[in-house]
């Protein structure tokens, strides 16, 4: 597990948020066609199949798989999609918490929050 210090999440924020901006389009484009999609699949059980859109809909989900790798490889936990909200692992009092950090917040990290306690246990920095 790779363990931030507040000033390097701060650093990396401006880079996180615009993939955060790009998996939140991602994700809402790929939604619009999910219904399509399942329809699509149940066709394809039956003999039929196809989907329009279906080449943006699994382009879509490819692109999403890799923001959310990069994530993750990069040791940023994604917790809400739909919200753009990540947490960064961080040593404070010789214990794991998470620092917080959700888009439409200033590009730097003012929440942190125990590792059981979630986004409803955010406490100020």
């Amino acid at each position: 597990m790779k363990i931030f210090t507040v000033e390097q999440a701060n650093e990396i924020i401006p880079v996180i948020r615009r993939k955060l901006e790009r998996l939140k389009y991602l994700y809402a484009a790929v939604a619009a066609l999910r219904d399509q999609a399942k329809l699509a699949a149940a066709a394809s059980q039956s003999g039929g199949g196809g989907m329009i859109g279906g080449s943006i809909y699994v382009e879509g989900l490819n692109e999403m798989s890799k923001v959310m790798s990069g994530l993750g490889n990069d040791g940023i936990q994604l917790k809400d999609i739909s919200r753009g909200l990540i947490d960064f692992p961080c040593m404070r009092d010789g214990r794991v918490v998470l620092l917080c950090w959700q888009l439409g917040e200033p590009e730097s990290v003012e929440w942190w929050h125990e590792t059981e306690a979630g986004f409803a246990g955010r406490q100020r920095l």
